[in-house]
């Protein structure tokens, strides 16, 4: 990859990583993704953050265009995270740089991570820390939980430009560097998806952080994530802020998924008698096997949904490992404003549904009960059951999105 100026004497100079499909080892990214790094020329060179350590070679080749690496004074930690500062321990050696600023918290992220790192010049930047390079000031902003606790917010006034970390991020390979030269609904999409898996437990924190940004009036027209498109004029700015504010309220829609596994089939007919009674209530709906959808793929579609319907036969006096996965990971985002509902079948024992009913419980979702539960297979009474439920459940949607 080439630099590319995104304002004047400002550049991108970041890394596509084409095929990358696995996220963090936890979620999906099948549209690739980008580890965004810039460089700010002035009478300092700055360098802000840079990529994954298996992408050093890229990563240098597409620094060096934009400025000899002998050149660069300051380092900017804004996320410890390694796909954002993976290269960090071969640019020291090579940069040699005057200074490396990070968050208070970022410090401690920096030794626990580089353990060699004691004699690096660090110089930690509180929250509301300025720092001259010359015609530009930079000014630093704990955005905690953003989504580590180390994580900062740079904002360039003279630039009206803040780097952002991992918030307003997507994952998205591309040849663009801009939001505004995609499709806008892929790019939300994205965007959405991006924060339903890893964003979406600190939504607290998100809320007051977008508080105290908005009380220090800062004036912006560019926004740079870490990963994906840049946002650049103040319609797209404040639209990308708009959406975190909207994600962080999780204000549900018009919508439920039922998430299921199955062995022989008989838990798949409950599911789809659930959504007939669902969608003949006027419910959109999401059937979504686990053997067949990743998790994070389930959350995406969970995220705006009011309502969560999750199924599983008994397998060894518990739930099928599929399901399992799903509800671990899906407690510890921490959706707010669910409905659940959940429904089983069973041969034996038949503990489906009461196992179910404790993770909904543990997530604090309201529930619309009883349970559907069914020995074997089920036969029409047992169906009829499943299509009530998807019609209680329509009716508990319809309660709390008129609350």
């Amino acid at each position: 990859m080439r630099p590319v100026e995104i304002k004047k004497d400002i550049f991108w100079v970041g890394v596509v990583d084409w095929n990358s499909r696995d996220f963090h080892g936890y979620s999906r990214s099948p549209m690739g993704t980008t580890y965004n790094a810039f460089v700010i020329k002035d009478e300092k060179t700055v360098l802000i953050d840079s990529a994954k350590a298996s992408f050093l070679d890229m990563f240098l080749c597409c620094l060096s265009q934009a400025t000899p690496l002998d050149q660069i004074d300051y380092l900017v930690v804004n996320h410890l995270e390694p796909d954002h500062a993976g290269c960090l321990p071969r640019l020291v050696e090579l940069v040699k740089p005057e200074k490396i600023f990070c968050s208070p918290l970022g410090e401690k992220a920096l030794r626990s991570y580089y353990h060699h790192s004691k004699d690096w010049p660090i110089q930690v930047m509180p929250s509301g820390s300025e720092l001259s390079i010359g015609q530009r000031t930079l000014k630093f902003y704990e955005t905690r939980m953003l989504h580590w606790p180390d994580n900062m917010l740079t904002y360039c006034p003279e630039a009206a430009i803040a780097f952002s970390s991992d918030a307003f991020g997507q994952n998205w390979a591309s040849g663009e560097r801009f939001a505004d030269q995609v499709d806008r609904g892929v790019l939300d999409r994205l965007m959405a998806e991006y924060y339903a898996n890893i964003v979406l437990p600190y939504s607290p924190q998100v809320l007051k952080t977008l508080e105290e940004l908005g009380k220090l009036g800062l004036n912006l027209d560019m926004l740079c994530p870490d990963h994906g498109l840049i946002w650049r004029g103040k319609a797209d700015v404040v639209h990308a802020m708009t959406s975190y504010q909207n994600f962080a309220l999780q204000k549900p829609v018009n919508k439920a998924v039922i998430a299921y596994d199955t062995m022989w089939h008989s838990t798949e007919k409950m599911a789809l008698s659930i959504a007939d009674g669902l969608i003949d209530a006027g419910v959109s709906v999401r059937v979504m096997n686990v053997k067949e959808n990743h998790h994070s793929r389930v959350m995406s579609e969970l995220f705006d949904a009011a309502a969560f319907i999750v199924g599983s036969p008994t397998h060894n006096n518990g739930i099928l490992p599929g399901v399992a996965d799903l509800m671990t990971y899906v407690k510890g985002l921490r959706p707010q404003n669910k409905i659940g509902a959940c429904f089983g079948s069973f041969g034996w024992s038949g503990e489906c549904v009461n196992i179910l009913t404790d993770w909904l419980k543990t997530m604090k979702m309201d529930l619309v009960e009883p349970a559907v539960k069914v020995k074997n297979a089920p036969d029409h009474q047992v169906f009829q059951q499943c299509y009530d439920l998807g019609t209680k459940v329509a009716e508990a949607i319809k309660v709390k999105l008129a609350g």
